[in-house]
Order: structure tokens, then sequence, then C-alpha cells
């Protein structure tokens, strides 16, 4: 991998965000990196992040991180750089509420967002500026085919990830030349815990392949991927299909 200085026996240190995401925990396990490197899995659940780690092949350990807190998020970086630089972070924290359960109670619809975009970009931009003080780390960022054009269907969640999106790819921007990389995922309907019970979508794809599309990126420097990589295709022609043709589509 060449997101980790290549010295004779660095050891790199990984953090994932939203520790428990099946995704995020799949590129954990596709990465080629020392089984002697250090993996932070920060989250909420404490049982469900030790259960995780359990089943990774590297030293894992856990962190309390709340993607909600945003007032605590300079503090979270600034105890984990503390203790030593992160040469790769993988921003998946995310949740999908059903559209209807937004309406319902709107204080759901905030909470989303908190946790999709807000708290991206409030933990993103410390551990960027950590980053670029050391010119050196890699971003790995998640968002996804809703991110090209929110349906009717799910808008609100298709509105988190558009921003997220746009933050990831002006972040990327931002670090140009900083020595520092933002990998952008746009994985399609994944098939997994987040979706159960959701009929899948065209192009369908599950955790491992988007594990192991990341890694492929980050060995090739690519700066964003689309998992599947039809997806690219799909992706400019969803923006072509005029909007009262759009309004028809239920997911």
């Amino acid at each position: 991998m060449t997101f980790f200085p290549n010295e004779p026996g660095y050891l790199p240190r990984i953090m994932l965000l939203g520790g428990t995401s099946e995704i995020g925990l799949a590129i954990l396990a596709a990465l080629d990196v020392p089984t002697s490197a250090e993996v932070i899995l920060a989250g909420r659940d404490e049982q469900r992040l030790e259960a995780a780690g359990k089943e990774l092949p590297y030293r894992v350990r856990s962190v309390p991180y709340d993607a909600v807190e945003a007032g605590g998020h300079q503090a979270f970086v600034d105890g984990i750089f503390a203790e030593g630089p992160l040469d790769l972070v993988i921003s998946a924290a995310g949740i999908l509420v059903p559209q209807a359960d937004l309406e319902r109670d709107v204080s759901r619809a905030a909470a989303m967002i908190d946790t999709n975009f807000t708290g991206h970009v409030t933990t993103l931009l410390a551990i960027a500026a950590r980053m670029r003080a050391r010119r050196e780390g890699t971003i790995v960022v998640l968002s996804s085919v809703a991110a090209v054009r929110p349906r009717r269907a799910n808008f609100v969640y298709g509105a988190t990830k558009a921003a997220l999106d746009a933050f990831a790819r002006g972040l990327a921007d931002s670090l140009h030349d900083s020595g520092v990389r933002v990998v952008l995922i746009r994985p399609g309907f994944v098939i997994g815990r987040m979706t159960a019970g959701m009929p899948p979508a065209p192009l369908a794809t599950t955790p491992e392949k988007v594990g192991a599309a990341t890694a492929a990126a980050l060995r090739r420097r690519k700066a964003a991927v689309w998992v599947p990589a039809p997806l690219a295709g799909m992706a400019l022609a969803l923006r072509l299909v005029p909007r009262p043709l759009w309004r028809r589509i239920s997911r």
C-alpha cells in the first residue's frame, strides 16, 4: 500500500469513524497492511465495537466517538493525534432513516443530517489540518450514488450524501499538493444491515466488493471510484432524466 510511509519497521495507524460500519470494516479487512498495524474503531456502541474488532487481523482498539456531537470533535481529534499520527482515516459514519419516519419526526431528520454530513465535516476538517501539518495521510470518504440526484422516496438521505460528496471534493481540492489524499468512494445500493428488507436496486453490490474496490483505489492512487464501475455511466444518465419523469421514479 502507498498511504503510509515506506520505512523499514513502520507500522501504519488507521482509524475508522463509524467503527461498526459494514462497509468500513470490509475496507479494513481488504487492506494489504501488516497485521501489527494499529486500527482504531471509533463509535458509540462499545460492545459492537469490541465484537467487530475481534473479526479483524490487526491490533484493534476502540474509542468513544459520536458523529452528532460536533462540539467535541476537535478535542477528539486532538486526543487521537496526541498519541501519534494517523496514516489513514476512513469516514464511514452514516444512517438511513425512511423518508416517512423523517416527516413524522423531524428530529430524526436532524440526527441523520448530523450523522451523515455535519459530523464528517467537523471531524475531517480537524483531521485534515493535522495531516496537512505533517504533509502526509489519506482520508477515505464514503459517499453514495444517492448523491447524484436525490429521489422523492428518500430525498433527505440523498441530500446528506450530495452535501458530503461536495464537501469531500472541496476538501480534496484544498489539500492538493499538500501531501494529503482524499479518496471518494461512491457505492450503489449495498446489500447489508442498513438496507435490510429493501429489494436490491440495479447494480447492487456488497460491503466486501466495496472494500475490495476501495483497497484497489488506494493502491492505484485513484481520487474517486464507483462501485460497481458501471455506475459511473448510470450516474451520468440519471442527471439527464427529465424532471417530470424523475418524479415518477420511486427508488
